[in-house]
């Protein structure tokens, strides 16, 4: 184990799991921690070899949120900055053409829910608690969460959200579209895991392509969208994947995705 203050990196058959490590802090994101996770997603994006990344916290907790005694900003331009750094890793990680899967324990707070937010899943434990409270502070939803909130509950709730600042439990957030699937708490990361490789399993190139296409969708228009539909197809017909999938279809062997996930042998 790193000392705290540390994100933990772990790269294994082509899993890359992430690890916030400031348990005694609820894993809260603090400087030394926003800047191990922009390395990481950095290596990440440059590392074919990782087929997916799994999100976690140590301890009970996902992540409490920024730090608060590290907030001390007096000038708007320094507060700008201290944002604005953040967007370059935060969004190569919404744009990342790898599954992406959040475990999520106890709290997921402020930046800590936006953080889950980034993942194309978030799997939760009976425990776990998410809350946007920035307003409880007189900020507002950073960490690309006015981005990717909306997407994933819709406007109205994520108004609901962002406006009262009210805590959701993982039932309430399973059911307006955040949580994805609530586990036992001693399933929690195994279960993260399985999702990553089973997402893992699938064709790179179409699975890349349709998540970047999916972001782009509701700031787009139809005709754009149908282009880009065509475009991505014809470059998928040509994959190998796409060619020994169908092999293995026509042998009726067993097929190359493997969903529901479960563990690899």
């Amino acid at each position: 184990m790193a000392d705290e203050d540390t994100l933990l990196v772990d790269i294994a058959d082509g899993i890359a799991t992430l690890t916030l490590n400031r348990p005694r802090q609820k894993n809260a994101l603090n400087i030394p921690m926003r800047d191990a996770l922009r390395e990481a997603v950095q290596q990440i994006r440059a590392d074919r070899a990782v087929r997916a990344v799994v999100l976690r916290g140590a301890g009970t907790d996902f992540c409490s949120g920024g730090d608060i005694r590290a907030m001390n900003v007096t000038e708007a331009e320094a507060g700008r900055n201290r944002v604005d750094d953040l967007h370059g890793w935060i969004g190569m990680l919404i744009d990342l053409d790898r599954p992406v899967v959040a475990a999520v324990d106890g709290v997921a707070y402020g930046a800590g829910f936006s953080l889950a937010l980034l993942a194309d899943f978030i799997v939760a434990s009976p425990r776990a608690r998410f809350c946007m409270p920035f307003m409880k502070v007189g900020l507002v939803p950073d960490c690309g969460a006015l981005y990717t909130l909306p997407r994933v509950v819709g406007m109205a709730r994520a108004r609901d959200l962002v406006f009262s600042a009210r805590e959701v439990g993982a039932e309430e957030a399973r059911q307006i579209g955040a949580v994805f699937e609530i586990v036992p708490d001693h399933q929690l990361h195994a279960r993260a895991r399985e999702l990553a490789h089973g997402l893992a399993s699938a064709s790179p190139v179409a699975f890349g392509m349709a998540k970047r296409a999916l972001n782009q969708s509701l700031g787009s228009d139809v005709r754009a969208m149908l282009e880009m539909e065509s475009l991505g197809q014809g470059i998928a017909f040509t994959t190998d994947y796409h060619r020994e999938a169908v092999r293995r279809f026509m042998e009726k062997e067993p097929p190359l995705f493997r969903w529901p996930a479960s563990s690899p042998d």
